[in-house]
């Protein structure tokens, strides 16, 4: 699996944003003891916006006879139709989706009908796991621990570079 952290996001802004170095720095402390992750700056080294469809024209153009898959959560797969070029990256990857609050299965399904490509769309079988970035940057900001939220090296990364205005340590209960 290759994460890859967005260089320029084009469609929202983060309140607090550290920055793409220090959430490249997040994801290599947060993968870099798991030799089936991969750490890639394609998004960080590529000038403009950040489009998810670049991204996989880049990957494919590089890796030709790899089969791309992306996984997002429910929400961001919902959201699918607003995104940049969305029938074109339907048809360079699978969508891989989390089921997330608010967004069941069905509920993706109507969101995106009509869409070419989006019948490709595949869902993983697991027990949801409801732990979002929104959520874990509001409990840095708040002070309160995100342990196990996040791996610890990233935890204490947030805590040690006061990130998304934390102002205490943030790995440990307090």
């Amino acid at each position: 699996m290759v994460w890859i952290p967005a260089g320029a996001p084009p469609h929202r802004e983060v309140e607090d944003d550290p920055g793409a170095e220090a959430r490249y720095e997040m994801c290599e402390l947060a993968v870099s003891a798991d030799e089936r992750f991969a750490l890639s700056r394609v998004e960080l080294d590529r000038e403009g916006p950040s489009y998810t469809v670049d991204t996989l024209r880049s990957l494919r153009e590089s890796s030709p006879d790899d089969e791309l898959f992306l996984v997002l959560g429910g929400d961001q797969a919902a959201s699918l139709r607003s995104w940049h070029e969305p029938e074109e990256v339907l048809s360079l990857a699978t969508i891989a989706v989390v089921e997330r609050t608010g967004w069941p299965r069905p509920a993706i399904g109507v969101r995106l009908s009509g869409l070419r490509g989006a019948e490709r769309l595949v869902f993983f079988d697991m027990p949801r796991v409801d732990v979002s970035s929104s959520m874990v940057r509001r409990r840095a900001r708040e002070g309160k621990p995100i342990r196990y939220l996040v791996p610890d090296k990233v935890a204490n990364y947030i805590g040690a570079q006061s990130l998304y205005g934390s102002s205490a340590p943030v790995a440990a209960e307090s």
